[in-house]
């Protein structure tokens, strides 16, 4: 009988990072007592909401294929909560949006390329807003079109649509889940650069 060999677990670089580096550095920042305070990513929930395309199988096909290859995983259909006659929705009724929640090695691997890849591919980019924090503090995200992703080809880039990244943080403050985000990289505009 062959022995098992032990091979090192690949961690995605965010995570090392947070694990070695940025943990360390924000419990001292933040001046926390315990390291169990520092704030974490929890989860990152990319969605799109299909609105007046809901019927259209063309467009909730072009947005399934982007969230899967964007995000590796395979994204699961929404329903809608509330019964809204303005926007034509009933409670109940199927694929009002698509969303992929992702956690762990995933979640840190797409982080890096948003911010590193994705972002910096952003038409006239000047940081991201300061006033997507919710009050819990998780921070919103919302991106205008999908062309910005490297995974995508041209072809798949013609029916464009937006989506909304939300990044889940366990935290304290609004102040303390900014702070992780910019420790991982996050531009975040300058006051006075408000176009």
């Amino acid at each position: 009988m062959a022995k098992a060999t032990k091979t090192a677990a690949y961690a995605p670089r965010l995570k090392a990072l947070y694990n070695d580096t940025i943990r360390k550095e924000l419990q001292a920042e933040l001046k926390l007592d315990n390291v169990h305070q520092v704030p974490k990513l929890e989860k990152i929930v990319v969605s799109v909401g299909l609105g007046k395309n809901k019927d259209d199988k063309r467009h909730y096909e072009v947005v399934k294929n982007t969230l899967n290859k964007i995000t590796g995983q395979a994204p699961i259909d929404r329903m809608a909560k509330k019964s809204i006659a303005g926007f034509k929705i009933r409670a109940g009724m199927n694929r009002v949006g698509i969303n992929v929640t992702l956690r762990d090695a995933r979640m840190y691997e797409f982080m890096d390329r948003f911010i590193n890849v994705a972002m910096p591919r952003i038409r006239d980019f000047r940081g991201t807003g300061a006033k997507g924090f919710d009050k819990s503090g998780n921070y919103n995200m919302g991106v205008t079109e999908q062309s910005i992703f490297p995974e995508l080809s041209f072809e798949e880039t013609q029916h464009l649509h937006g989506l909304q990244v939300t990044f889940v943080i366990a935290n304290e403050d609004k102040a303390h889940s900014r702070a992780l985000l910019e420790k991982f990289g996050v531009p975040f505009e300058k006051e006075g650069d408000r176009r």
